[in-house]
């Protein structure tokens, strides 16, 4: 498919996103939401094209786009990996979980999304699943008591579901 058809297609989804919420300004983070889950990031310049359909500023999306934390400029991975690092999964080594799955991984310093887009790794504050220390989340699916041995297992067995999945598509 030629890039232009492509693009014409993303701009023509974002429509008809605008056109099932309407485009009163008040609408602008649930536009968002679900582009985002549509494309897994914003790209920017899909944020130009929503403030031109939507008749606001340019300014005014990205603003809105970079206040909240679900929202992400970069491209992310099918599956997102959430490492928990609040107080109980600190004191029981969650770093050491974000470690080996980094290596993994493969990601270099900086780098949260594999080349391949197939993952990305983030850490946040709290998972409200402390009794489970660590806690390691992909996509929605909670992992508790979670050893750097066991995250490498729950990747290796994404990505051996991800082959099989691609050898039936073929």
């Amino acid at each position: 498919m030629a890039v232009a058809e492509q693009s014409k297609r993303s701009f023509q989804r974002v429509n008809e996103i605008i056109e099932a919420h309407g485009k009163d300004p008040v609408h602008l983070i649930s536009i968002l939401q679900e582009v985002q889950s549509e494309y897994r990031y914003l790209p920017q310049e899909i944020l130009n094209y929503i403030a031109t359909a939507m008749n606001i500023s340019p300014s005014r999306v990205f603003g809105v786009a970079t206040f909240y934390e679900n929202f992400s400029l970069e491209p992310k991975g099918k599956y997102v990996i959430r490492i928990c690092d609040g107080t109980a999964c600190h004191v029981k080594n969650s770093t050491a979980l974000l470690n080996a799955i980094t290596k993994k991984l493969g990601l270099k310093e900086g780098r949260r999304t594999t080349e391949d887009l197939l993952f990305t790794i983030e850490t946040v504050s709290c998972l409200g699943a402390c009794g489970l220390a660590p806690v390691m989340v992909v996509n929605e699916k909670v992992h508790g008591n979670v050893t750097p041995e066991k995250a490498e297992q729950i990747i290796e067995e994404i990505i051996k579901k991800e082959r099989e999945s691609n050898d039936k598509e073929r």
